[in-house]
């Protein structure tokens, strides 16, 4: 055989390893995968607008076998950047379509997050979803046109019993991941209290303030049973607090 031909052959060894003409740059020498491998596309892995976290965290992702884990406990377990860290990269890829996270009921009345993960999403679908999507009715603020002057000056006479200013509320946590779904969930919650004990016909500046937390304690998989014990039991004699 002669000696150019054979150099061609020892060349063809790596068909993928690729060599720039010029100096400098990246150089692949690559091995082809037959077991143990996941085909992700580029519009991930050089997404314009994630972080590297984000990219990172949505190959690993989509790496995994269905029925695995992949909540903000386990991923925080995995790796070391931390639960913060990773809810905000999850965000990220549910903002662009990566990655749907749905609340479903299963039998017993326990309420799961289903996480979905997408390999192909729609650009930006999720994100255009989000901004589009209402929020939950006892959070958004009710507009009313002032009334006029004279009008307002003759409600503030009026014998009524003037309210002590409201107490400022106490803090509450907020879950990691606040999806649309989640806090809907929770302010549902809230709503149907008033079934259980009727001093629990909460405000809508209370149902407001407490859906965060309500949120929070779902989101770590407390049983929505649970919460509403937690919120129902050894209330004051009293009751609580009118709102306005």
């Amino acid at each position: 055989m002669p000696p150019h031909a054979q150099s061609r052959l020892a060349a063809n060894k790596h068909p993928n390893r690729r060599h720039p003409d010029t100096g400098g740059g990246l150089i692949h020498d690559h091995t082809r995968h037959t077991t143990r491998f996941t085909v992700i596309g580029n519009h991930l892995t050089q997404h314009k607008e994630l972080s590297l976290l984000a990219i990172g965290l949505g190959a690993h992702i989509q790496s995994l076998p269905p029925g695995a884990s992949a909540d903000i406990k386990t991923l925080a377990a995995r790796f070391p950047e931390g639960p913060t860290r990773v809810a905000a990269a999850l965000r990220e890829l549910e903002a662009h379509g990566y990655l749907r996270r749905e609340r479903e009921r299963i039998p017993g009345g326990r309420i799961v997050t289903r996480t979905i993960s997408c390999n192909q999403p729609k650009p930006h679908r999720a994100h255009r979803a989000d901004r589009a999507a209402p929020a939950p009715a006892a959070a958004r603020p009710v507009r009313t046109r002032p009334a006029p002057a004279p009008v307002l000056q003759a409600a503030q006479n009026t014998a009524v019993p003037k309210k002590r200013p409201a107490r400022p509320l106490p803090a509450v946590p907020h879950p990691a991941y606040p999806s649309p779904t989640l806090l809907q969930t929770a302010t549902d919650l809230l709503a149907g209290l008033r079934h259980l004990d009727p001093r629990l016909l909460l405000s809508t500046r209370d149902t407001a303030h407490l859906t965060p937390g309500v949120a929070a304690w779902l989101e770590r998989d407390v049983s929505p049973a649970a919460v509403r014990h937690a919120l129902t039991s050894d209330l004051p004699p009293e009751g609580p607090r009118p709102t306005a």
